[in-house]
Formats: structure tokens, C-alpha cells, sequence
């Protein structure tokens, strides 16, 4: 027992780092935590399945099966890092970065390869490509007016394309063969569904935020330059009344003047032709 509140160590018993080393350590952590480690390893998991899957010309069936196995790893650490970074406060930029790589990248290379080999039509995979793509080309477009969560059909659509691809990649025949044709099928048209939505919310969601920055533009705009003028004429009408008080005082001076410098006063005339 150390006499320590275990609040003040952060419920280990050890106290907790201070200073520019204890921040580097918590920044450490903070990377290198358990929901990015899933995302690196779905990351490392791409060129092994990419290996496996093409081995002995990519029609041995126990190479598809390891292929399989190390696809089906790679989705279930895509349903528990992202689970475990919002229930644990474990979100990092780079796992915003890489979670979204890693699962277009093993999506992407299962089903290139399934095409290369024969197994699955090229439109089907230029499809689910396209609509990826497209949509997360899209999020960037309007990331400054908001973020478009994900919907329930955009996660349904996620474990059809899992699911089929896995059947795909196992050597099945017979009824299983039929069905994953089926299973397939139903991705492709939840592709298309979800990517539709995604570009109406898209739409919806740039147009709300431009508005919104014309509405926040013309209150926070400046009225009009015209302060000057107003003020102009203000000061013109509170210089009228001095200008006219001073008006007769400037009379009476003229007149006193004139008088002062010897201009003739009425009578004046007479006066002097009378001395002549």
C-alpha cells in the first residue's frame, strides 16, 4: 500500500507521468493502442491474402482456405478496432486515416483477384469499386459542411460484400456455389442503394452548409460606407446655427469698420461742400 489515491494514478498504483516525458509516453500510448494495432494488422493482412490466394495459380484449394482464413481475420479486426476506439476513447488521426485504407484495401484486393482469376464478372468488381471510391471522394467534398454517418444499410452492405467475397474466395461447389451467387447479388444491389443515399445526403447536407454560410456572411457583412456622408451632413447642420449668429456680428464689424476708415455718413456730403 502506498498511501496513494488510486484517481491520482490513474487506477494503476503508479503515478501518473508529468512533464514533456510523461506526455510523449501518453501521445506513445495513444498510438500505439490496441484498436490501431487491429487496423495495422488488417493493413499487414492484404499482401499475405493477396499471396495466398494467388499461390499454385489460385485454384488450389488449400491455399484458397488460407486465403479465406486470413481474410476472415482481417474483417473481424474491422468490426472490433472501431468498436474498441469509440468504447475506450482510443480514436487517433491515424486510425481515422488507416481504418478507412485497410478496409478498402482487403475489400479491393479480394475482389481483383477473384476477377483476374475468373471467378467473379470485372463489372461486379467495377461496380463495388466505383461506389467506393466515389463515395469516399464524397466525404471529402462535404467534410467541411458536416460528416455523413454511417446508416444501417451502408453496415449491411459491408457484411454482404464480406460475406459473398469469403464465399468466393472458398473453392465451393454445388448448392454453396449457387447460394454465394445469390449472397453476391444482394451486395451489389445494397452497393448501389447505399452509394445512392450516400449522394443525397451528400447533396442534402452542401446545401444546408452553403446556406448556412451565406445566412452567417450577410449578418456578420458591415452596412453600407456610408457613415461619411452622414456624419458630413451632421456636422453641417450643427455648423448652421454658429454660422448664422455669427453673420450679424460680421455686419456690425463691417460697418464699424467702414466707418472707422473715413466712408461718408449721410450729411457728411453737405458739410463739406459747405467748408468748400
Amino acid at each position: 500500500m502506498t498511501g496513494v489515491p488510486a484517481s491520482a494514478t490513474g487506477g494503476t498504483g503508479r503515478p501518473a507521468p508529468r512533464g514533456k516525458l510523461g506526455t510523449a509516453a501518453v501521445n506513445q500510448a495513444s498510438l500505439w493502442n490496441i484498436a490501431n494495432i487491429l487496423t495495422m494488422i488488417r493493413l499487414v493482412l492484404v499482401p499475405g491474402f493477396v499471396v495466398l490466394l494467388l499461390q499454385d495459380g489460385g485454384h488450389d484449394p488449400v491455399w484458397r482456405a488460407w486465403a479465406w482464413a486470413a481474410f476472415a481475420v482481417a474483417m473481424i479486426t474491422d468490426v472490433f478496432d472501431g468498436h474498441l476506439a469509440r468504447a475506450y476513447n482510443l480514436v487517433t488521426d491515424f486510425g481515422k486515416i488507416a481504418d478507412p485504407i485497410a478496409d478498402k484495401a482487403i475489400m479491393a484486393a479480394g475482389l481483383i483477384c477473384l476477377s483476374s482469376l475468373g471467378d467473379l464478372p470485372w463489372w461486379v468488381t467495377g461496380v463495388i469499386l466505383a461506389r467506393e471510391l466515389g463515395i469516399t471522394l464524397m466525404r471529402f467534398w462535404v467534410i467541411r459542411h458536416g460528416v455523413i454517418p454511417a446508416s444501417r444499410g451502408g453496415k449491411m452492405k459491408t457484411l454482404a460484400q464480406g460475406t459473398a467475397v469469403g464465399m468466393y474466395v472458398l473453392a465451393l461447389t454445388g448448392p454453396l456455389a449457387t447460394f454465394r451467387f445469390w449472397v453476391m447479388a444482394v451486395a451489389v444491389v445494397l452497393t448501389v442503394v447505399t452509394g445512392l443515399d450516400y449522394v443525397r445526403q451528400a447533396v442534402v447536407l452542401r446545401r444546408r452548409g452553403l446556406a448556412a454560410e451565406r445566412a452567417e456572411a450577410a449578418g456578420a457583412a458591415p452596412a453600407r460606407p456610408e457613415p461619411q456622408p452622414d456624419a458630413l451632413a451632421q456636422a453641417e447642420a450643427a455648423a448652421a446655427p454658429a454660422e448664422a449668429g455669427a453673420r450679424p456680428e460680421r455686419t456690425e464689424a463691417t460697418a464699424s469698420g467702414a466707418t472707422a476708415s473715413g466712408a461718408p455718413r449721410p450729411g457728411a456730403t453737405g458739410s463739406g461742400a459747405d467748408a468748400r
